[in-house]
Formats: C-alpha cells, sequence, structure tokens
C-alpha cells in the first residue's frame, strides 16, 4: 500500500519504518527540515532499540522515504497517518493545533478520497474534528480512522511488529477491511484486530494508560505503607501479582512513573471528564500519588544527613524516565535533582544513554555529567538509583564503596537486596522494604 505519516517523531518514525518492513510504501514527513535532513544521512534523532537498523535497511530498498513537502506527499499516499504531537496545554487537556493543521492541509492538496488515521493520542471526538477541518477545504470525500498506538518506549519495534492487539476506531465497514489487510501482516499468530467506533478507540487509549498508571500508584502506595509498618513491599508485590486477575506487570514501587503517555494521558482523561461534569476521582488521586512519590527519596535523604544536604555531594545513576529510553519527559531524575539543586547540593550524574538529552534540557547547568557511572562517584556523599538500567544491577559494589565518601545508597527502584548490601557494609535506603 502507499502510506504517508505525517510526523516523524517517535510514534511516527517507528510506525513509518515498521509498515515500510512489512512492504508497504511509506513517506514519513515533517515539516523540521533539520530532521529530515538528518533521517536522511541515515541519523535516527531518537533512541530506540532496533529501530536505526529497520530504517537503514528500508531506505536501502526504497520502501522508506523522507520528505518535507506534504503536498507531494498528500497526492502520493491512499491512506496518511497523522502521528504530530498533542502536548497539554497548562489545563492537562491535549492541544490539537499540529492535528488540526495537519487536517487543513489535508484537506487543500487531496485530489481523491483518502483515508486518513490518527496515529497521535488524541481526546475523545477528535476524528470528527478532523474530519470537519479537512471537508471545509474540500468537497472529496474522506474518511478518518482512530488507531491508537499502544507502544512502550525500548521496547517498540517489537509492539508494532507483534502487538497484543490492534485498535481501530471507524464506523465504515469497506475501511475497517481496508485497515484489518493493512495489519494483517502483525497479527498472523491470532492477536486480535479490534473493530469499534471512533469515540471508542480514542477512549481506549487513554483508559489503557490510566489504567496501568493506577497500578504503579497503587504498588507506591502500598510501598509507603510497608515503609511504616514494617512490611516488605516484595513479598506484598508477589502476593498479589500471583492473582491471575492482577498479574505482575506494572506493580514494581518505585520513585513514580514519567516519560511522553501516562502522565500526559491521564491529564488528557480528567480533564475530558470535568469537560462531561464527571471528576474522575480516583485518576485525579492516582496523579496526586505520582507527584508526590516523584520526591518519596528526599525525606530519607534529609534524614540521614540530619535535615542539611548544604555542600554535600550527590550522585544519580539514570536519568531518563525508564530503561531502554533516552526520554526524560516527566522523568522522576529532574524532580530529585531540582530539589537536591534547591537545598544546596551539589550532582554528579550518569545515564547510559539520555547524557545529551539532558543537556539539551540545559541540566548541564546544575549537575556535573559523567561518561563513566564509577568515574561518577568519585568525591560523591551518596549513591542514588533513580532508573534501572541492566548496567546498575550487578556493580561492582567494592568499587562503589571506595568511590564514596560515605557508604550510603538511595535506591529508588528496589534494584538490590538489603539484606545484601547492609552486610557488605552499606548503609541501604529503598522504598517499602525493611
Amino acid at each position: 500500500m502507499k502510506l504517508a505519516v505525517i510526523g516523524s517523531g517517535y510514534v511516527g518514525l517507528v510506525a513509518g519504518a515498521c509498515f515500510a518492513e512489512a512492504g508497504n510504501n511509506v513517506i514519513c514527513m515533517d515539516k523540521d527540515e533539520s530532521k529530515i535532513k538528518r533521517l536522511r544521512d541515515g541519523i535516527i534523532p531518537i533512541y530506540e532499540p532496533g529501530l536505526e537498523t529497520m530504517v537503514e535497511r528500508n531506505v536501502k530498498n526504497g520502501k522508506l522515504t523522507f520528505s518535507t513537502d506534504i503536498k507531494e506527499t498528500v497526492e502520493n499516499s491512499d491512506i496518511i497517518f497523522v502521528a504530530v504531537g498533542t502536548p497539554p496545554d497548562e489545563d492537562g487537556s491535549a492541544d490539537l493545533s499540529y492535528v488540526l493543521a495537519v487536517a487543513k492541509s489535508i484537506g487543500q492538496y487531496m485530489k481523491k478520497p483518502k483515508i486518513v488515521v490518527n496515529k497521535s493520542t488524541v481526546p475523545v471526538g477528535t476524528a470528527q474534528k478532523v474530519k470537519e477541518a479537512i471537508q471545509k477545504e474540500t468537497d472529496i470525500d474522506v474518511e478518518v480512522v482512530s488507531n491508537p498506538e499502544f507502544l512502550k518506549e525500548g521496547a517498540a519495534i517489537d509492539d508494532f511488529m507483534y502487538p497484543d492487539r490492534v485498535v481501530v476506531g471507524t464506523s465504515n465497514p469497506d475501511v475497517a477491511e481496508t485497515m484489518k489487510e493493512l495489519y494483517s501482516a502483525f497479527v498472523r499468530t491470532g492477536n486480535p484486530i479490534l473493530i469499534m467506533d471512533e469515540v471508542s478507540a480514542e477512549l481506549t487509549k487513554y483508559a489503557s494508560n490510566s489504567l496501568l498508571a493506577t497500578k504503579i500508584s497503587f504498588i507506591n502506595e502500598m510501598a509507603n505503607l510497608c515503609d511504616r509498618v514494617g512490611a516488605d513491599v516484595e513479598k506484598v508485590r508477589k502476593g498479589i501479582g500471583s492473582d491471575s486477575r492482577i498479574g505482575y506487570s506494572f506493580i514494581f514501587p518505585g520513585v513514580g512513573y514519567g516519560g511522553s503517555c501516562f502522565p500526559k494521558d491521564v491529564k488528557a482523561i480528567i480533564r475530558t471528564a470535568n469537560e462531561y461534569d464527571f471528576p474522575l476521582r480516583v485518576l485525579t488521586a492516582v496523579e496526586d500519588v505520582n507527584e508526590d512519590q516523584k520526591k518519596v527519596l528526599i525525606p530519607k535523604i534529609l534524614k540521614y544527613y540530619d535535615n542539611d544536604i548544604s555542600g554535600k555531594t550527590f550522585t544519580i545513576w539514570g536519568l531518563s524516565f525508564k530503561p531502554k529510553t533516552d526520554d526524560m519527559r516527566e522523568a522522576s531524575s529532574r524532580v530529585i535533582v531540582q530539589e537536591l539543586h534547591e537545598r544546596g547540593a551539589k550532582i554528579q550524574a550518569h545515564d547510559p544513554v539520555a547524557m545529551d538529552e539532558a543537556r539539551r534540557l540545559g541540566l548541564d547547568k546544575i549537575i556535573t555529567l559523567h561518561e563513566d557511572n564509577y568515574d561518577a562517584l568519585k568525591g560523591s556523599d551518596g549513591l542514588i538509583v533513580v532508573t534501572e538500567w541492566l548496567e546498575y544491577r550487578e556493580p561492582d559494589f567494592e568499587k562503589i564503596k571506595s568511590a564514596l565518601n560515605r557508604p550510603v545508597v538511595f535506591d529508588g527502584r528496589n534494584v538490590y537486596n538489603p539484606q545484601k548490601m547492609r552486610d557488605m557494609g552499606f548503609d541501604y535506603f529503598c522504598i517499602g522494604r525493611p
């Protein structure tokens, strides 16, 4: 099929590369000329395992091309995926200005009927708004589909190529068949393509992420309760996770969730509900718990240093919001860095892939970045583990101990065994474990 993906960010680039991998002819379009130039030069602007190889392979075989020309892109495609950003406004609602601007351009340049697919995460009612924006510019028929993505950063290629389900929102049976054909290459093992109306598809995306966010905030509250009553959250986690109705996914306690999806989607669905005069009390609490959880290590640190960390130096391992990505949006590390900095502490940090992103965000003005995680420990008064990268899981503990001024570790992801750490002579603080 002849496809276009407008917006070559995280979702758009992954989708374009994977559709090309399945044999489709794909144009990835973006108005950012520098981004398109880098992509044409083989430079991938995001870190995602497997993506660079896939892009290179499909550019070489002519299945994947890049463009800044929206007119050419619209004219040379039959199905157009819209994957531009929908950043949150100050009130938490999704900003649809980029989506609707693309819709207007599609209407201006389409010369035959098209299928336009919303791949961006958008609130309820967006498919209808996009259709109206296109039809204001043309009398040619257009079908607008809601097709939300369910990609985990760090595993996006596998999630796209082997989805556990594909959600397609359309009221047109012929369009539904076309979308089924397009996605048939990815569900050969029998996982479902779920056809539903556009509004239900839009809400499914927000509901899924909000439920996962709820699990995270729930286990974090349980971990904080464990700290107070003397229970071990790891044992509690196994006790509840073994219930098949609950499962083990997303019940790992830590310093809160971040990234581009959960924070934004929880805010957006709360905002949508408020517009319908139906406040979502549970999700409002989920959001509040998560914001507090990002600071949960700070009282432990302050208590250890008698409430005075001015002049102390701390090492942070992990800046991205989770492993296998360089994404620092809503990352707990940013909150912890700011809290320590405001209290007069000095910060040294390491992350396997997010160092450039930290520099782009200007964090190098208040923290010292080190290319080696052990170098980041030198002269430090304590280690704070914020992201559970695999390379942090089995470190050289003697090397850590000798580098630190004092052998203390504040573990924001419960990576290490408390008893083992204490046996090795560390003062060790984690979340919800005695």
